[in-house]
């Protein structure tokens, strides 16, 4: 249902709030640049630290400049099941065409918990359900038996988001959810191993700066051209590797910021690049003509 080079967006801030002209501006950006679908509000649009109602409005402002060209997928996750019903609900309301999911951090569920968190999010909804599955940020792994109830009993979980790092799992989901399950890369350095286990693409980072590269990637892989694809996914490890030199968006904030693309603002607990970081950053942004 959903394939190609998927960005994760940045949401771009002024000392005001969202800075609603240059969001716009970077959607259109990725769209003409071959991007085949928009997560806003993920974990790179700085989800944690929106308001609700800033939330809100980003969603609105994606789906309202993107004018069903490409799909719309909404980050709309939470560690409070009702909280992420109810920016699930708005999200289909706004006319997004899906929803991203993330596992729900800090309190820890049990996989039973996990199954019915997300089954009352898709209950709540029509729209397709991606879930969103990163150990490494929830300190949970929404395991292999998990995902297939989940893809079994909720007929509106269509694909999950993987970046757990593990592409043993990876295709343990694959074949436990069969050809219609959606597996999407959340990692830009496993782009093509997913993808060769069967994946639909990648939900991306790299592409808000280098979107007609990304898309390039996956286009060949999608048309079973490995070779070509390797070779160019291989002249953008440099770039994949410095969006973190630290946490994630700090980098590709950033260099957003340095390529004039918006304000690199960032909201706490997000700050500033050291120095060290800042200097490589920058290197490796010259050394591939970004700026």
């Amino acid at each position: 249902m959903f394939k190609g080079s998927i960005v994760a967006l940045v949401t771009p801030f002024t000392d005001h709030g969202v800075d609603e002209w240059k969001l716009a501006e970077l959607i259109e950006r990725q769209i003409v640049n071959g991007t085949k679908g928009i997560v806003p509000c993920g974990t790179t649009g700085e989800s944690p630290t929106l308001s609700h109602e800033e939330h809100d409005k980003v969603i609105e402002i994606t789906v309202d400049v993107v004018h069903r060209r490409i799909p719309v997928i909404a980050g709309t996750g939470s560690n409070s099941t009702a909280e992420a019903v109810r920016l699930t609900r708005h999200a289909e309301e706004s006319g997004a065409d899906a929803a991203l999911v993330v596992t729900p951090y800090y309190n820890k569920p049990t996989q039973q918990g996990l199954y019915l968190h997300f089954k009352a999010v898709a209950d709540s909804v029509k729209i397709p359900i991606i879930l969103y599955n990163i150990e490494g940020r929830c300190a949970r792994n929404i395991e292999t038996e998990t995902v297939r109830r989940l893809a079994k009993d909720c007929k509106n979980i269509v694909g999950v988001k993987e970046a757990s790092g593990n592409l043993a799992q990876a295709r343990a989901v694959k074949e436990a959810c069969g050809k219609k399950f959606d597996l999407i890369s959340g990692d830009d350095a496993l782009t093509i191993p997913m993808m060769q286990l069967g994946g639909a693409g990648v939900i991306s980072v790299l592409a808000n700066i280098m979107p007609r590269q990304v898309a390039d990637v996956v286009a060949l892989m999608l048309k079973g051209k490995v070779k070509e694809a390797e070779a160019k996914q291989k002249t953008l490890l440099p770039v994949i590797e410095a969006m973190f030199f630290e946490t994630n968006p700090i980098p590709v904030k950033t260099a957003c910021g340095l390529m004039g693309l918006c304000a690199p603002k960032l909201r706490l607990p997000m700050c500033e690049m050291q120095p060290a970081n800042l200097t490589k950053l920058k290197k490796v942004l010259k050394d591939h003509q970004l700026i």
